[in-house]
This record gives structure tokens, sequence and C-alpha cells, in this order.
């Protein structure tokens, strides 16, 4: 039976507007009908352009960016029907905050507020929701629940679990840096740990190990590395290890 496709979520998308750069990146997609050209027109590469459309698919809960028909090298890049909607609400947020910051632009405090918006290192990013928190001393395991049911762990000090407020049920954005995750292929998977099922969509090989792009089973993105030489290509079953301790909840307001 298949499921049913997740509700489009625009709040956690632009929660980062407008100083994040992913909009423009999106814009610049939907304007040249082309990944590569986005890519220059925005000052950055190839691939920060397709992790910047990645991202922000995952946090919308749809694909904003489709492939057209030419293969690779010959095709461009559409903007689905949600990647148009999410621009139409991203510039009617940037025209409000520019209409309330120029009316507050003599106010006290007027020299910080554009600097509100925020921008992270953190590539993998996920909406997901507390389903139960699991307390050991001053450590607390925050188990987390991704659109389709999929569970992921975050242990956090007991300190911060109660700073942020956290319960079941609570809307949270988990996020982890690319360079916690290890990515092997499925056969030669991990004996224990934390792990996220996928297949590996795109790879960029490096001296030193593989960053790999994969579409977890659960519908999302996620970025790790590999060992050099590890033989993972395109569509190849991997396994990601995330380690507890490297995902960090955040409150989207």
């Amino acid at each position: 039976m298949k499921k049913a496709a997740p509700a489009l979520s625009f709040d956690s998308a632009l929660s980062h507007e407008p100083a994040d750069k992913r909009i423009e990146i999106l814009r610049l997609v939907g304007d040249s009908g082309s990944i590569s050209q986005a890519a220059r027109d925005a000052g950055v590469s190839y691939k920060a352009a397709w992790q910047a459309i990645d991202t922000l698919s995952n946090l919308a809960g749809g694909v904003l960016v489709e492939r057209a028909v030419g293969g690779a090298g010959g095709g461009g890049a559409l903007l689905t029907d949600a990647g148009r909607r999410l621009l139409a609400v991203a510039g009617q947020l940037a025209e409000s905050r520019r209409r309330v910051l120029a009316g507050a632009a003599t106010g006290p405090g007027a020299a910080t507020w554009s600097h509100t918006g925020l921008r992270t290192s953190m590539r993998n990013q996920f909406p997901c929701s507390v389903r139960k928190l699991e307390v050991k001393g001053q450590v607390v395991r925050v188990y987390l629940e991704l659109a389709d049911g999929t569970v992921l762990v975050s242990r956090i000090t007991q300190a911060s679990a109660e700073l942020l407020g956290l319960r079941k049920g609570l809307a949270v954005l988990a996020l982890c840096k690319a360079t916690a995750v290890i990515v092997r292929p499925r056969a030669a998977s991990f004996a224990d740990g934390q792990q996220l099922a996928g297949r590996a969509q795109r790879i960029s090989r490096g001296a030193s190990g593989d960053e790999v792009s994969l579409l977890l089973d659960a519908g999302l993105l996620l970025v790790g590395f590999a060992a050099a030489g590890s033989g993972i290509r395109a569509n190849t079953p991997v396994n990601a290890l995330v380690d507890e301790s490297a995902v960090v909840i955040a409150l989207s307001s």
C-alpha cells in the first residue's frame, strides 16, 4: 500500500530566511532551469547548490526541484509546484520583514535585529517530533520521530532537555554535521550503533574519504562520509552510522 505523501511544511523550510542562501539558490534554479547555472550565479559549487536544495526539500517535506529530461550533463532542472509555492511564500515573508525592520530602524536594538536569521554549518537538518524521553541520571536520550515514523535518537544533558522544554509530541529540528556521519555499503555494515538505511545518490571523491549524499528509506536526504576506496557508487545500498551525541536538537521558534 503506497504511503500518503507527507504534508508540506514551509514553516520549517523558511525558518532560516532571509539570512540563508538556500532560498536564493532555489530562486536561481527557477530562473535558469539549471543547477549548474544557479550555482555559478550564486557563487557556490555545484555540490553546494544540490545540498542547499536537498536540505530545503527535507525541511519542506516535499520535492522542490526535479531533473528535466536529458540525462546527466544534458538535462536541466525544473521547480515543482511545491518549489514555486515555497518561493512565493519566501518573497512575502521577505517583504514583510523589510517593512517591519524599516519601521523599527530607529528603535532600541535596531542595529542587531537584522542578524536574527539563523545560519548553521549543520548540513543535515530534519523536521521531527519528540516521541519519548529516557532519563538516565544527568543524561537524556531523546527519541525523535521523522515524518514516516523512523526514529532518530539524540543524547543530551538533562539540563539541556529542561531548558528546551522537551516533551512528547513537541515539534523540533534535528541537526547533525556531515562529518559526524559514517557511511558504508550495506554489505559491510556496522556491528552496532544508531544506523539509518538508504541508497547513495551523489558521491564526491576525495583522497581522505568520499562525501556521500544518500536518500534514506525514510525519504530524506542525508550527507556523510565513507572511507576512500569504499566502492560506493550511485544507487548503492548503504547504512549511515549516526552517533547519538552528534544529533543536536533545535526549536524552530
